[in-house]
């Protein structure tokens, strides 16, 4: 099956193809049965759809809204009378490999919207997704006895749905919107052979060990509370921990990197969102009140209070490239049914910096910042890729400005042979972008940073410098965050290592475990000398074995254990574990300072 033909790019079918001359056909490309995207997401679908006919015999009073393609698999949504779980999936399973086995052909038929609409009118969910059609021919696709609206193009017979794997259960609104009915939604994905969906298998199961909610709860790292409200993470001494040494890194990298120390209100004036367009571009992701009868807003972004701090003086092209960073507390909100974890939540902090310079610094500045990136990535063992995110269809700023900043990205990646991607219309409503997206230990992508060359807000807030001929210009402000958030970044690294750590960043570095209450005292010297060196440290001297002392130690990820006796006490020594190397041996107290001193150091920021 591997060189047959499923399908033809473009959404042209294998029923197009022999309606048209051999010439014409020949000029469709062809997507073969394969694992490459294009054939991945003809199969997967086809495979949505198969998923869609199991539920409809399984669940005969089922509707269905849209079961579209997604990274890594697919969904579908739908209205059911009964209350459908995770334990069903294999039942549903078994009714798409009946399907599948069957052999059924996949047809295409195209009607008119008044037929369409005829045809479906006793289903509110088609009506729905008929709304969000254009008028003009609309094509659905039948096997058996289902029939369901579909561009295509799909595989021409179920036998090529061999290879999937339904992995949950969760609910949806339809079509997104919160004030409308919650529909079950089924996600699964699927393959073009055995080995592959295999391999994907092992994977999710991997991925299930590092989950960074199952972690974070077994290392004392974050926890949420109902009381508190969804997507408001509470970080418990362990996760501060480890989130403040993140911190403090990065503030000395800006530092070194020429950025100065910044702070803006958490709450502004809704006029000041006016005037930047969040009000009405992206007023729907934000928390407003009322005081003193004038409305502010809860900030999502800390861009205004940076434009605030340039404009608190009077900026000349000598000043410029100004470079403004700020750990910056942000809240947007999230609807309930996407927020998941530490990966999204209503309030996190942003490694916010705002960069203003004149349209000849966008370059310098952007290369500058990619280099940023490129030691940070490479501190944390992450490969990345950049995409150039390009004018979206709600955007503010007159067109020239797009063209020239979009324009100017490009070329400082071209011009230094840097690979991107391009994503048409993902940019942010003010301004072009890079993103930065990183590929963790499990080969998964995320989106993390983001670089953001902005020429509408410096116009809005008529911001300006003096320039070499004495006249007022105006500057260019690029939006900056390489981790995108430190709640993000720290769960999707706490995945990424499966909770270990490295040892410049672990909530607690070293343990320290007393045999006997006559060495505590050593322990005690020891710990101190530690926390003077920056190294957070535990005595563990619990009325437990030693054995289970150590073991809970081990359980908790610690990098290294400090077994101390006589010997130890006596010779100002130390028995050390290194989690990381697994083995054991002995050092003086100088020759341990030294290692821990060495292992602080591993950092490229």
């Amino acid at each position: 099956m591997q060189n047959e033909v499923i399908a033809y790019k473009d959404g042209v079918t294998l029923l197009d193809t022999q309606s048209v001359s051999p010439e014409k056909a020949s000029s469709y490309e062809k997507v073969l049965f394969d694992n490459s995207d294009d054939a991945l997401e003809v199969i997967r679908h086809s495979t949505a759809h198969l998923m869609a006919q199991a539920i409809k015999e399984l669940y005969p009073e089922a509707k269905f809204f849209v079961g579209p393609v997604i990274e890594d698999g697919f969904y579908y949504d739908f209205r059911v009378d009964n209350k459908i779980s995770d334990s069903d999936l294999k039942a549903i399973e078994k009714k798409m490999q009946e399907f599948a086995k069957a052999k059924l052909p996949i047809e295409k038929a195209s009607y008119t919207k008044d037929e369409i609409l005829k045809k479906f009118a006793d289903d509110d969910l088609k009506q729905e997704v008929l709304l969000r059609i254009p008028d003009g021919e609309v094509t659905t696709y039948k096997q058996g006895d289902f029939e369901d609206l579909c561009r295509g193009p799909h595989v021409p017979n179920t036998r090529y749905l061999r290879f999937f794997s339904l992995t949950r259960v969760a609910g949806a609104y339809l079509g997104g919107d919160e004030t409308k009915e919650m529909l079950t939604r089924i996600y699964g994905t699927a393959f073009a052979d055995k080995a592959s969906l295999a391999e994907y298998k092992k994977m999710i199961e991997e991925a299930k060990k590092r989950d960074h909610r199952k972690l974070g709860n077994e290392l004392k790292l974050f926890t949420f509370d109902e009381e508190v409200g969804a997507g408001l993470p509470i970080w418990l001494p362990a996760g501060a921990r480890l989130r403040s040494k993140l911190e403090a890194l990065l503030f000395k990298a800006h530092r070194v990197r020429g950025y100065e120390p910044v702070r803006g209100p958490e709450i502004l004036k809704s006029d000041a969102w006016k005037i930047s367009g969040h009000y009405d571009n992206y007023g729907d992701n934000m928390y407003f009140t009322t005081i003193d009868d004038s409305e502010y807003g809860l900030k999502p972004m800390n861009c205004l209070g940076h434009i605030k701090v340039y404009q608190n003086d009077v900026r000349s092209y000598r000043d410029l490239p100004l470079k403004f960073f700020e750990y910056g507390v942000v809240h947007r909100h999230e609807k309930s049914g996407v927020m998941h974890g530490l990966f999204r939540v209503r309030e996190f902090t942003q490694d916010d910096a705002h960069i203003f310079c004149t349209p000849e610094q966008i370059k310098e500045n952007v290369l500058e910042i990619l280099d940023f990136v490129k030691h940070i990535m490479k501190t944390f063992g992450f490969e990345y890729e950049l995409e150039i995110s390009t004018k979206p269809q709600k955007a503010i700023g007159d067109e020239r400005y797009w063209e020239v900043a979009t324009q100017g990205l490009k070329d400082a990646l071209d011009e230094n042979n840097i690979t991107y991607g391009i994503d048409e219309g993902g940019g942010a409503f003010y301004g072009p972008k890079i993103d930065i997206k990183i590929t963790d230990a499990l080969k998964r992508k995320w989106q993390c940073g983001t670089i953001q060359v902005d020429f509408n807000l410096p116009e809005r807030f008529n911001l300006h410098y003096i320039d070499a001929t004495n006249e007022q210009a105006r500057p260019v402000m690029i939006h900056r965050a390489i981790l995108g958030s430190f709640e993000r970044f720290i769960g999707i690294l706490t995945e990424h290592c499966a909770g270990e750590f490295p040892f410049f960043l672990a909530p607690t570095q070293v343990v320290i475990v007393p045999i006997g209450e006559n060495h505590l005292s050593y322990a005690k010297e020891l710990g101190m000398q530690m926390i003077e060196n920056g190294v957070d440290f535990e005595i563990s001297s619990k009325n437990e074995s030693l054995n289970k002392r150590i073991r809970n130690a081990e359980k908790m990820r610690v990098p290294m254990i400090l077994v101390i006796g006589d010997e130890e006490v006596e010779k100002k020594s130390v028995a050390l574990r290194d989690r990381r190397e697994r083995r054991q041996y002995n050092l003086t107290k100088d020759e341990f300072m030294s290692i821990i001193k060495e292992k602080l150091s591993e950092v490229h920021f």
